[in-house]
């Protein structure tokens, strides 16, 4: 079962004044803290050095919270004392399900809450060493194992009927290796300052969910100005950028000879396969329009022709990732997609568009207009990669552009020079330019995890 959480007004009357101060200039820190917006990982790692020089025998202590995220699910803070320091982990939506999940103390304590008239902050104490020892959950018999001797996790929800928004509440642990364990008076200490840690987290909380997604639906700079205050309407300025534009070439017919769950899965698959070739180039998907998608390089005069080169680097790279896509999912029985991209450079507007109640954080101009019109082309020219003359001449000599001659242009009055990207053939291998995901790690949220430098 899991221990009452502790009586504290009643303890503080016997507390010695030493003790209570430290209680006090907790939790004093703890609402500043909370005011000012710090980071979670440094508002546990700070708490737990205070919680040193109020006497508590920290040795290992752990944070963690469940976030709204396409990708992350949980975040997790681990601080060991030997180490003095605070390591970050990300746990992947998927993982969340995971079976190792439901044989931690966190997992057993958010069953509890669930119990009638149980409240939201619960805890759990066990002694990992000595004739009371119980060692009932396998991270428990880790840290006996490592020299703990004493164990306390505490869960505090947050909210009404768990709104997501605000994240659905935090879990802690903390473990000492002190021969005989945590004492009253340390278990008061943890007690009064925890809830006080929990609404600053709260707080943080919310700003983080806000801004992840923000970047996941508009993309990560727009995201980042709408986070920021960039919400007036009509509110745009001009930006010099590589327009990246992809459409899938025949999408109806795979639309229509397919289920739905279906189609969906290959749009993900190509728009990942696209999208993973421009982040490490600074590149920002801005939208998906339907089998289309719509991003930018954004460049300063200075840096043009390193960022054109950078989006044929892409261009190339993804259409090669397309085709070992495209290979899996035909020896799978699945669709396949072919995609046609254009590239055009120039200046566009770059802000919110959109009526008073419902805004787009975009880019507008010939320019978009153009790069859209260069991709109609593709299937009529039998290339996969076509580019306008304007980024041609941007992007120099490079050895991989090929002339096709003058095109007209649906919407333009005058016939433009047309260049195409010359691809390797044969499907691709790994990319050089894959994300960095870090070493899989087991936490205790009992999941594999992502350490993040």
């Amino acid at each position: 079962m899991t221990e009452p959480i502790l009586n504290v007004s009643s303890r503080l009357r016997t507390l010695d004044p030493m003790v209570m101060q430290h209680i006090v200039d907790l939790n004093v820190w703890a609402v500043k803290e909370g005011l000012q917006g710090t980071a979670v990982e440094r508002l546990f790692d700070e708490l737990c050095h205070r919680l040193i020089i109020a006497g508590v025998p920290l040795w290992h202590a752990f944070a963690g919270m469940r976030t709204l995220h396409p990708q992350w699910g949980a975040y997790g803070y681990t601080w060991q004392r030997h180490l003095n320091a605070m390591e970050l982990t990300q746990v992947e939506r998927s993982h969340l399900i995971d079976r190792d999940w439901l044989t931690t103390p966190f997992a057993y304590l958010v069953e509890q809450t669930k119990l009638p008239d149980v409240p939201d902050e619960v805890s759990l104490r066990r002694r990992l060493a000595g004739p009371e020892a119980r060692l009932d959950f396998p991270i428990l018999k880790t840290l006996a194992a490592a020299g703990a001797t004493d164990y306390l996790a505490y869960l505090r929800g947050f909210g009404v009927d768990g709104d997501a928004s605000r994240g659905s509440g935090v879990v802690y642990s903390f473990a000492t290796d002190r021969l005989d364990g945590f004492s009253e008076n340390d278990l008061v200490v943890l007690h009064s300052v925890l809830p006080a840690i929990s609404l600053a987290v709260m707080a943080q909380a919310s700003h983080t969910i806000a801004a992840s997604l923000l970047g996941a639906y508009l993309g990560a700079d727009p995201g980042q100005r709408v986070h920021a205050g960039a919400i007036e309407r009509g509110s745009v300025e001009t930006i010099r950028a590589v327009l990246w534009f992809a459409d899938i070439r025949g999408f109806t017919p795979i639309a229509d000879a397919w289920p739905g769950p279906v189609v969906i899965d290959l749009l993900d698959g190509v728009f990942e396969t696209l999208a993973a070739s421009l982040r490490p180039r600074g590149g920002q998907v801005l939208k998906f329009l339907g089998d289309g998608m719509l991003a930018i390089l954004p460049f300063e005069p200075q840096s043009q022709r390193e960022t054109c080169r950078h989006a044929l680097d892409a261009a190339a790279e993804a259409m090669a990732a397309l085709e070992a896509l495209n290979l899996g999912r035909s020896e799978a029985g699945k669709p396949t997609a072919a995609v046609d991209l254009a590239l055009h450079c120039g200046e566009v507007l770059y802000g919110n568009v959109g009526a008073v109640d419902r805004l787009d954080f975009t880019v507008i101009g010939p320019a978009v207009n153009e790069v859209a019109r260069i991709e109609a082309l593709c299937e009529p020219l039998d290339r996969k990669v076509l580019v306008s003359a304007e980024f041609a001449a941007a992007a120099g000599d490079t050895g991989r552009l090929e002339s096709l001659g003058r095109h007209t242009l649906r919407g333009v009055r005058e016939a433009r020079e047309i260049f195409a990207l010359l691809l390797e053939d044969g499907p691709a291998t790994a990319s050089r330019h894959s994300d960095e995901r870090g070493s899989v790690v087991e936490t205790e949220f009992g999941v594999p995890s992502t350490v993040q430098p």
